[in-house]
């Protein structure tokens, strides 16, 4: 199994663990002189099951993330921690820029009376940074995809 299925199967095992407890939730009290809508100590014991694949899946994946090495040197978890970062990254230049340009603020003056505003920060400057940014962080999540797709999953 190539180590983008099992993230896929990760997935849905962690869909239906969220599933299973909304149902549990729901079934675990009822009316006295009514049922139950569905067994919930059954739906546990599925949950629990669902829960124990899901655990074998994540041990595999973090293993075969922090044996696999990557173009460029480092692992995939180097990669996959780069990537994050960056999203951090950009996030918060995005977000001094946009802050900075005034966006979502009212951006003119009724009134000579009234204070103009003044970026504290070179928005345009930032605009070039954000950009690099994303660039950088096309550039590791391709290779992560890459790799994913190419790389068999440890036992």
């Amino acid at each position: 199994m190539k180590l983008a299925e099992a993230l896929a199967l990760r997935a849905d095992a962690a869909r239906r663990v969220e599933q299973l407890r909304a149902r549990v939730a729901a079934s675990a009290r009822y009316q006295e002189g009514e049922a139950p809508a569905e067994d919930p100590t059954a739906l546990l014991t599925e949950a629990g099951e669902v829960l124990g694949e899901l655990e074998v899946l994540i041990r595999r994946i973090n293993r075969t993330n922090a044996a696999t090495v990557v173009d460029g040197g480092g692992t995939l978890t180097d990669a996959l921690a780069r990537r994050d970062v960056l999203r951090l990254r950009h996030h918060l230049v995005t977000s001094a820029a946009d802050a900075a340009a005034g966006e979502g603020q009212r951006g003119f003056r009724q009134l000579r009376s009234e204070l103009k505003m003044i970026p504290a920060l070179p928005v345009a400057e930032l605009r070039g940074q954000a950009d690099d940014l994303s660039r950088q962080l096309r550039e590791v999540d391709t290779l992560v995809q890459r790799t994913n797709w190419e790389v068999d999953l440890l036992d």
